[in-house]
């Protein structure tokens, strides 16, 4: 037997979970998988992610990868770790790829998705932010568009996460509606620690109708790399990371 590089496209709810990264005293995806790899296989495998999502941050796409010297065909994986995973997590696909692939290091882009709703829902509350004021798309998609290209983000990253280098380059942001619904897609490069909801939380202030915060106060938080400057981070429930591309 030779050493497989393993990666895994995998779906969660990120709801019953405290996020992504393996945590001794939480449930946390990243663990649940660990430990249904151990099932399959008997041996525990390092596990890498595209990214760490938070708690209650969900995933429609998220990539992780493993090694693993074993003599279980490449393309029984999927089926016999979902066995031993809750239907709140799915392994989509499994294929080998080159030995130096790693789902962060490897990754170009991530696409997130976050989900504003002006609706109540008995079904939907855990996936949306149900948002109770009136948003003026128009002011929100200013911001949006302002954010393209190579920025310092420090302002929309916690202090305690933040690097030495805290710049993205952002691919593509925008709004669009879809009924009562109001959905913000953004790629970039990387994304920094709440990033997203950080954004979202100040672009909802932008299109709130009164006292409105203006592009131009926008520009100058981001200039500041002040986060206290933030004052409205929209909640886990709304984000969904959608895809990673290689």
């Amino acid at each position: 037997m030779s050493e497989k590089n393993i990666r895994l496209d995998i779906q969660y709810n990120g709801v019953p979970y405290a996020g992504w990264q393996y945590q001794p005293d939480a449930t946390t995806i990243q663990g649940e998988i660990i430990g249904a790899i151990e099932k399959v296989t008997g041996k525990k495998v390092t596990l890498h992610a595209a990214g760490r999502t938070d708690a209650g941050v969900h995933a429609l796409g998220q990539v992780a990868n493993f090694h693993i010297d074993h003599h279980l065909p490449v393309e029984k994986y999927k089926d016999a770790i979902n066995y031993f995973l809750s239907r709140t997590i799915l392994i989509t696909a499994a294929r080998e790829v080159p030995d130096d692939f790693n789902a962060r290091r490897s990754a170009k882009w991530r696409h997130y998705r976050y989900i504003i709703d002006l609706k109540k829902s008995a079904h939907y509350f855990d996936y949306r932010w149900e948002y109770p004021y009136r948003l003026e798309i128009r002011r929100m998609e200013e911001i949006a568009r302002d954010i393209l290209g190579r920025h310092d983000f420090s302002a929309f990253c916690r202090v305690s996460s933040q690097k030495e280098y805290n710049d993205c380059e952002v691919i593509s942001s925008g709004w669009r509606t879809e009924g009562s619904a109001m959905i913000y897609d953004i790629k970039a490069d990387r994304f920094l620690h709440t990033m997203v909801r950080s954004l979202v939380g100040v672009m909802t202030l932008a299109g709130r109708e009164k006292d409105c915060l203006t592009l131009g106060e926008f520009k100058d938080i981001m200039a500041s790399g002040d986060h206290t400057r933030v004052k409205s981070v929209a909640p886990a429930r709304g984000l969904y990371l959608v895809e990673v591309g290689y």
